[in-house]
């Protein structure tokens, strides 16, 4: 299968997982989708115009077609356009009674993990207008450290901003402390962090108040940055100076399930961060510095992506206008913590 060019200049780079989500219907039959962390994210960021360059090849198998099609659909790059023999990940999800998701995974041998920081590297050295990396989630397995965190430690060095969601699945990994101190060694290397209040716990943040959680993990990083997902109450944006933004939806939301909420909300934060005038004038990601305005903007875009999201089944992106109609007809509310 090849694919034509992007659909805009490259600005962002990501890496991670790529599979099928199993999700199990009310009569037990599985419908499959598109899915995993960072495909997610990766295609929701194409969908708001982002050009985005995907690091990880695709099995030549049914299901890695269909992946490798849905980024290109939503205008991203493929690094690895020609396929590999492995198969494509897989992933069954439950969906409780609230919609929230649960997984198992089936990651042994896989296309998306045939990757390595070395490649990595070069693949992004490429492309001269890439600014911002982005990762998370199954990347972050103690299993793969050696071949994210060389290609982060790199990146950062030269002066991308790096932007790392936690995004744990403790259910995977049979030594939970190893896989801790791997999730941490990513965290601390990038710039802005996004966990939710469940990871914190997971990590070991397991303060009555999910904001004292999120300032005690972002003082064990390097982050200037960090984002909180706390499901139906909103979001909060944290920075490390100690200002905190939260923002949340004004009106319920009917949720489908939360499959890929996580994921469009950190695309609907990154896309609105690429628009701000602090980034374009921002030197190196060192030299990021957000107001009040810029985070109610950066904000608002993901609370909306997230909340597009959750009202249809397994995840299905937004686009930037459907995000920015959102925020038009039902800005969330904010206040400083």
């Amino acid at each position: 299968m090849v694919f034509p060019s992007p659909h805009h200049p490259l600005q962002v780079a990501t890496a991670g997982e790529a599979l099928i989500d199993l999700i199990q219907e009310a009569d037990g039959r599985m419908h499959p989708c598109d899915g995993g962390a960072v495909y997610n994210l990766t295609r929701a960021l194409g969908l708001q115009g982002v050009g985005t360059l995907y690091l990880n090849p695709f099995s030549s198998d049914r299901f890695g077609r269909g992946l490798a099609r849905g980024l290109y659909c939503a205008g991203v790059s493929l690094a690895q356009p020609v396929p590999v023999h492995q198969p494509t990940s897989l992933a069954v999800v439950g969906i409780d009674s609230q919609g929230k998701a649960s997984y198992s995974f089936y990651r042994d041998g896989v296309a998306d993990r045939q990757v390595n920081a070395t490649q990595m590297n070069r693949q992004c050295a490429q492309h001269s207008l890439l600014s911002v990396v982005a990762t998370g989630c199954l990347a972050l397995v103690n299993e793969d450290r050696e071949k994210y965190l060389p290609w982060l430690q790199a990146q950062r060095a030269a002066g991308l901003l790096l932007a790392v969601d936690a995004n744990l699945r403790p259910a995977i990994v049979p030594d939970m402390a190893a896989y801790r101190a791997s999730v941490m060694a990513a965290l601390s290397e990038a710039h802005l962090v996004k966990v939710s209040d469940d990871d914190l716990v997971t990590l070991g943040f397991v303060h009555a108040d999910p904001l004292d959680a999120a300032r005690a993990l972002l003082a064990q990083t390097q982050a200037d940055w960090l984002a909180l997902t706390l499901g139906p109450q909103g979001a909060v944006l944290l920075a490390r100076h100690g200002a905190a933004w939260h923002a949340t939806e004004q009106q319920p939301v009917t949720v489908a399930d939360t499959v890929g909420a996580g994921d469009c909300f950190f695309a609907g934060l990154l896309t609105a961060l690429l628009e701000r005038p602090a980034f374009q004038a921002a030197r190196c990601a060192n030299d990021l510095a957000l107001d009040a305005q810029d985070v109610q903007h950066i904000l608002s875009r993901a609370v909306a992506s997230a909340s597009l999201c959750v009202q249809q089944t397994g995840c299905v992106p937004p686009t930037l206008p459907e995000v920015v109609a959102r925020v038009a007809q039902m800005p969330p509310l904010f206040k400083v913590l």
